[in-house]
């Protein structure tokens, strides 16, 4: 498993743009299948973005998010522009061993969470 260390959430207005990061440590960073999910209050937990080889994301942030990985610092990143309040939610940064997936069964490692506000 995977030490994972979230950062950066906090309160944006709509439109505004953060940048959360997750700290790793563990399990060989290069190898592994990095994703971001998001919880909002009384809903399940959704696929935001998951990077292995290559980058995959949500329908409802495509375009808007870039999920990036610096293996050198066993980081990844997600960008976070053209907020909207419905993107309020605690983030949370995920690892898998295996190949880039949206399921979050598949992830063996989660973060905290960090908590991302858009006002209106």
């Amino acid at each position: 498993q995977v030490h994972l260390v979230e950062s950066g959430g906090g309160l944006v207005q709509a439109g505004g743009s953060l940048r959360l990061s997750c700290a790793a440590s563990g399990r060989t960073f290069i190898r592994s299948t990095m994703a971001w999910f998001r919880q909002a209050p009384g809903k399940e937990r959704e696929f935001v973005a998951a990077i292995s080889s290559r980058t995959y994301y949500a329908d409802s942030v495509k375009g808007r998010f870039i999920i990036s990985r610096d293996n050198a610092k066993n980081t990844v990143y997600l960008q976070m522009n053209s907020l909207k309040p419905e993107d309020t939610a605690v983030y949370y940064c995920a690892s898998a061993a295996g190949l880039a997936t949206s399921k979050s069964y598949e992830y063996d490692s989660w973060g905290q969470g960090t908590q991302v506000t858009v006002s209106s």
